[in-house]
């Protein structure tokens, strides 16, 4: 991937689903003051892989700037490594290596993780993305205020420099 500007890939430029979105958005989409509070608090963590905890704490410690918050043995499996970074709000975002288990590289699959979004202060995300760039870690940037890019173990990260809550101007919570 180049870290220069991309533009939008033409695929599915056929496909027209605005009156199926539209009816989705009538059938289920309530007004803002007719919405119910959620019954969760947030996302206490994400868990994904990791080949090698010192790689992956570099990498979202020193590189993201994401500070290591806790680590230790998994309870589900003995010797495995359980680890946390704490990514704003209350957020954490955890790992573990299984060692023993050889299970092959980062796959998307239906039902699994398409990428990760995490929201930053616009300024920190133009100094993390110059980190980036200083490590030759290659993105594609996309809008202005989203990169994505991939993790140590192919994890597919966004950073976007909108709010949460926010996504391209529009509110999405």
């Amino acid at each position: 991937m180049s870290n220069s500007e991309t533009q939008a890939s033409p695929h599915g430029a056929d496909i027209d689903r605005a009156a199926e979105w539209q009816a989705m958005r009538d059938r289920h989409l309530r007004p803002r003051g007719d919405r119910p509070a959620s019954s969760a608090r947030g996302v206490h963590h994400l868990a994904l892989l990791s080949n090698d905890v010192e790689t992956t704490i570099g990498f979202y410690q020193d590189l993201l700037e994401f500070p290591l918050t806790e680590l230790f043995e998994n309870r589900d499996y003995r010797g495995s490594t359980h680890f946390f970074f704490d990514i704003g709000n209350g957020n954490a975002l955890a790992f573990f290596d299984m060692p023993g288990l050889d299970l092959g590289p980062y796959a998307e699959v239906l039902g699994g993780l398409h990428h990760l979004a995490i929201s930053m202060e616009p300024g920190r995300w133009a100094h993390v993305k110059a980190k980036l760039d200083d490590a030759g870690i290659g993105y594609a940037h996309i809008d202005g205020t989203s990169i994505y890019f991939t993790g140590p173990d192919g994890e597919r990260i966004e950073l976007i420099a909108d709010p949460l809550g926010e996504m391209y101007g529009s509110i999405v919570l």
